[in-house]
């Protein structure tokens, strides 16, 4: 038993039930998932989108899009495929093992614990819920303290939704998942930043949890001069400014051909216009940042690139006392200001220029490895030379954010993007221990090897490493 930890009970209990939760059948685990979706769909819905407006003023149809769509897609797409996933897997067996049958089992890691952000709350705290219960885990969740009213309708959701033996919902400040992470648990799956992230990573390794972490960086956007401008820009401002830009696959900057950027920034312009109006404070379709602090650490941004002579093309207001920062283009960024360092999180988009494809590509592998790798472009020779050439979690040629949706491609980073993967059948692997299973029927030639050797035994072991 863990003690010495004021969330030790819940933990225990949980450890305690995690065979009986894991040993439930496929339909069992349906059960839960269709409860879940009730609640999104139906009880719960207007009280998210009431609380998603009451943190950071998120559109009602973007909570619908973004936040309850995802979850529900994701329990839809599970339950069409869990009862095949749970199934053994017959695998083949070598000649040399004859007599015997291998499978592998696909098992629930255990009990789990899924810390989830401010940014998407609901879509990124269920979303990977519904993997671990697919997988058939008990689950400990904590979410963002910066999302207070949606954490309160989660919270609620949760225990009037399942037995915290099962699954549970804990809130608190930073403190809380601190204390959570000194608990043996048998998975950590962690959305947030790359510092964060390593703090996670360090903690797990105390206890050699096994860890999926979804972080984030710097996007890069190329546009090359090939590509369809007007699309482009329409999906750019789409995929950059939706949730305020506060979203882990936005992209972060542009890349693009010189020849083509003022045009970029006549049609940028006269598009947000389109999209949010003459003053998007005024927009309904417009969320802001989620706090002062996160307020201050964009103002801050821009003001040290404007400082270095960077040049504002388009927006740049901001008003404090309602956290709105207005959807911003800048150009002329110098590479030692923050905008050009750190990931930015919010609706301010760097656009910065290149002569050659070979400039662009070594830019990008300058920094670490991106989440997510943009691409416009009509020329299939100079979209398969950047995938060719650069390293990503993912990519989306002529548009951005889409490959989060499919269900069919995996989700995550590489290397300081992230580890592990998520969503579908990778999402229910992550939760999951591929187990391997050797049923022997008979004596098998590995059997007739045993001690005391002699020259017979050499000779079989000879035509074993000879032909087998």
């Amino acid at each position: 038993m863990i003690e010495n930890n004021k969330y030790s009970e819940l933990f225990n209990k949980q450890k305690a039930n995690q065979f009986h939760i894991g040993n439930t059948s496929s339909k069992q685990r349906i059960d839960k998932l269709n409860k879940l979706k009730k609640a999104l769909e139906v009880t719960y819905k207007q009280d998210i989108r009431e609380a998603l407006f009451k943190d950071f003023k998120k559109p009602q149809l973007e909570t619908d899009l973004t936040e309850i769509y995802p979850v529900i897609d994701e329990i839809n797409f599970v339950k069409q495929n869990l009862k095949s996933w749970l199934k053994r897997e017959q695998v083949g067996t070598p000649l040399a093992m004859l007599g015997s049958t291998s499978y592998i089992v696909n098992e629930p890691k255990g009990v789990c614990l899924i810390i989830s952000p401010w940014n998407y709350p609901i879509n990124l705290t269920f979303g990977p819920l519904v993997s671990a219960i697919a997988a058939g885990n008990t689950v400990i969740l904590k979410p963002s303290e910066m999302t207070p009213n949606t954490s309160k309708v989660m919270a609620r959701m949760v225990a009037n939704l399942f037995d915290e033996n099962d699954i549970a919902l804990v809130e608190g400040e930073v403190e809380t998942s601190q204390e959570l992470l000194k608990l043996p648990f048998n998975h950590i799956f962690f959305t947030g930043s790359p510092a964060v992230g390593k703090i996670v990573m360090k903690a797990a390794s105390e206890h050699l949890t096994s860890v999926t972490l979804e972080l984030g960086g710097k996007s890069p956007t190329i546009i090359d001069d090939s590509a369809h401008l007007e699309k482009a820009v329409q999906k750019i401002i789409f995929g950059k400014f939706t949730n305020a830009g506060q979203t882990c696959i936005a992209p972060d900057y542009v890349l693009i051909n010189e020849t083509i950027k003022d045009e970029f920034i006549t049609r940028f312009k006269n598009q947000i216009i389109k999209d949010y109006s003459e003053n998007a404070s005024d927009s309904e379709s417009y969320c802001r940042i989620v706090n002062k602090k996160h307020f201050k650490r964009l103002v801050d941004a821009l003001e040290d690139a404007k400082s270095k002579g960077a040049v504002v093309d388009s927006g740049g207001n901001f008003n404090e006392s309602d956290t709105y920062m207005e959807p911003t283009l800048v150009s002329n960024l110098t590479e030692d200001c923050t905008l050009m360092k750190e990931e930015i999180f919010g609706p301010i988009l760097p656009i910065k220029t290149y002569k050659t494809l070979n400039e662009a590509v070594d830019y990008i592998n300058s920094n670490e490895k991106p989440l997510a790798l943009y691409i416009y472009s009509k020329n299939k020779k100079q979209t398969n030379f950047v995938i060719n050439n650069t390293r990503a979690g993912g990519t989306c040629v002529n548009h951005n954010l889409l490959q989060y949706l499919n269900h069919n491609l995996p989700f995550g980073g590489s290397n300081n993007s992230g580890i592990g993967k998520s969503h579908g059948h990778f999402g229910f692997l992550e939760f999951t221990n591929q187990r391997s299973l050797l049923k022997q029927h008979t004596i098998g030639a590995v059997d007739l090897l045993k001690p005391p050797y002699n020259n017979w035994k050499q000779k079989m072991v000879d035509l074993t490493i000879k032909w087998f």
